[in-house]
Formats: structure tokens, C-alpha cells, sequence
């Protein structure tokens, strides 16, 4: 267990009595397992649609090199360099490259059948139901604040079971911003009727979450699922989701 900056006995016992009265959370790489779920579909696609036949003979080296390019190419969609479409496509066409196929129809039926399945997948992080039904109890208000595209977003909220939690829905394109911008934290702030000193972000990327709610003056907790030492150091920060207990 890791907590930074703040001592235990300075951490608020309810929501009610509290600093905190809201709690931002992002969903993808915190609460729903981004990767295991696109595994899952990318498994399922690669035999639908024969990709072994077609070249792709790899299905590990298959998903990792999918992974890499979506991770490369949503910094370059948070930064203004290419749209939405873009991404969604140019994902699929860069790792069936990878296996020397240059099939243009093939890239877009991946993309459009694997954005209709991924949002039915409802692998979580372990603990994910039971912390936020704590958290709850303890009187705290509960909102989302993802980059995810909106009906996506939505969908995995309400087929994993997560839509009850969240008061307010903050998605990039309701927002008209991306995290870590301070735009789409204002736009959260003023939906959810809060300042800043009520609210902390918790989040699984430093650049995303951390660094942006830093900017926006609120309060951060660093999930850090993957054991990966931080370069600035964010208000609190847990190794699991259960940990958060010791700070709510």
C-alpha cells in the first residue's frame, strides 16, 4: 500500500464531513480492463473473419501491435492531429500492415464489428463494483470523466453494470474537450454544480488524469495497476482499487 503526500489521519472518513463531496472517475485502464476486453474481442474477430487464413498468423503478436498503435495514435488524436474516424480506421490498417496486408475494406469491417462488440465486453478491474458501492455508501457523488467516445462509452457503462454508480457522464465529445485539457474539467465541474477543493480526479494515467486535473487545480488519485513509478507525484496514489478504502 502507497499513500503519498497526505497522512491517514488527514483523510476524510465520510463524504458528508469530508474535503471530497465528488468523485471524478475515469473508466478505461481504471475500472473497465481496456485491454483485456479488446483481447477478448480482437480474439473473437480474428476467427470470424478468417484472419489467420488472410496473413495474420499471429494472434499475441496480432493484439500487441494493435494495442501499441491505438496507444500512439489516441496521443495523436488528444492532440489535434487527426479525428475521430481517423483513429477508429487507421488502428486496424496500421497492424494489418504489420502482416503485410493492404486491404482498406478488410481495415474498416474490423473496425466497425469490433467497435460493436467491445462495448458488450464487461471485464473489470478486480473490486470495481464493491468500491464504488462503498464509496456511495459513504455519501460521495460519483461522475465519470472519459476520453471515450460517447454512445461507446455509454454502452460499456450500462452492459458492465457501472451506469447506477455515476451521477454525471462527461465524455470528450459532450465536453467538446479531451483530458488532460483544463476545458473538459471545467466542463465537469460546472455539470456537476462543484469547485475544484470538493473534487479528485482518480485515474490510471499520469499524463491523462493526473497531470490534468493538476493543471486544473483538483485533487488526484493515481491508480497504478501496473506498478509504474510516476514522474510527478499526484495527492495519493494505490496499487488497487480496494486501497482506495484507506483513503475515502
Amino acid at each position: 500500500m502507497s499513500l503519498s503526500q497526505k497522512n491517514i489521519e488527514n483523510i476524510p472518513l465520510t463524504g458528508k464531513a469530508g474535503k471530497y463531496r465528488h468523485l471524478l472517475f475515469d473508466l478505461d485502464h481504471t475500472l473497465w480492463d481496456f485491454e483485456a476486453n479488446a483481447k477478448a474481442t480482437l480474439q473473437e474477430l480474428h476467427v470470424a473473419l478468417q484472419l489467420e487464413k488472410r496473413g495474420v498468423d499471429d494472434f499475441e503478436r496480432f493484439h500487441r501491435n494493435y494495442i501499441a498503435h491505438n496507444e500512439k495514435l489516441w496521443e495523436r488524436y488528444r492532440n489535434g492531429y487527426i479525428k475521430q474516424d481517423e483513429l477508429r480506421i487507421k488502428r486496424m490498417w496500421l497492424v494489418l500492415l504489420d502482416f503485410k496486408i493492404s486491404d482498406q475494406d478488410l481495415a474498416k469491417e474490423l473496425s466497425a464489428r469490433f467497435l460493436e462488440l467491445l462495448p458488450t465486453r464487461t471485464i473489470l478491474f478486480p473490486y470495481t463494483k464493491e468500491i464504488l458501492q462503498y464509496l456511495k455508501d459513504k455519501g460521495y457523488t460519483l461522475h465519470l470523466v472519459t476520453n471515450g467516445f460517447e454512445k461507446t462509452q455509454y454502452n460499456k457503462l450500462m452492459n458492465s453494470g457501472l451506469r447506477p454508480f455515476f451521477k454525471e457522464i462527461i465524455t470528450s465529445e459532450g465536453s467538446g474537450s479531451l483530458k488532460p485539457n483544463k476545458e473538459i474539467f471545467r466542463f465537469a465541474l460546472d455539470k456537476c454544480c462543484a469547485t475544484a477543493n470538493e473534487c479528485i480526479m482518480i485515474g490510471d494515467s499520469i499524463e491523462v488524469d493526473i497531470m490534468g486535473a493538476m493543471n486544473a487545480g483538483i485533487d488526484q488519485v493515481y491508480v497504478n495497476h501496473l506498478g509504474i513509478e510516476p514522474a510527478v507525484n499526484p495527492t495519493y496514489s494505490v496499487s488497487s482499487l480496494k486501497e482506495l478504502e484507506e483513503i475515502f
